[in-house]
């Protein structure tokens, strides 16, 4: 039997970090236990209406944070505020499937294109790697603004 995952970022800014995958990866964020968002309701608001009624300090709502894939079918991420930074290359990066079916450059002008839009969310653009049959289709390595390297493939 397969298992479920959920992949956890260490962050200084949880919700800001959130809000950024979810524009990378097209999920959203859910609403606090127990409340029914209405069509168009913002679940960051929602959160922050919801921990200030139970009481949390304003200075501990944004110690975590977490997006859903809309369809259920992607893991969950969480964000867990840390006190330290990042001082060193991931040991895991995520890929992200900018061109699925895609090859040559049609699939480097997917890339480039998704890459601009997320640079104008705020990612780094660090290097890109040509198409090298038959082991590489091509990739454009990425940060996000906490630093955290992923490829756009």
């Amino acid at each position: 039997m397969s298992r479920h995952i959920q992949i956890t970022f260490d962050a200084h800014d949880p919700r800001a970090l959130s809000t950024f995958w979810r524009e990378v990866l097209g999920y959203v964020h859910p609403g606090p236990p127990g409340v029914e968002l209405p069509a168009g309701a913002d679940p960051l608001a929602a959160w922050e209406e919801f921990l200030a009624r139970i009481g949390v300090p304003e200075d501990q709502r944004n110690t975590r944070s977490a997006i859903e894939d809309p369809d259920g079918h992607g893991p969950r991420v969480f964000f867990q505020q840390v006190p330290e930074d990042k001082v060193a290359k991931n040991r895991v990066h995520l890929d992200v499937r900018a061109a699925p079916g895609l090859s040559g450059e049609e699939r480097m002008v997917a890339l480039e294109a998704e890459c601009e839009r997320l640079v104008a969310l705020g990612a780094t653009r660090m290097q890109r790697f040509e198409p090298d049959p038959p082991m590489s289709a091509g990739f454009i390595v990425m940060a996000d603004p906490e630093g955290n390297e992923f490829c756009l493939d």
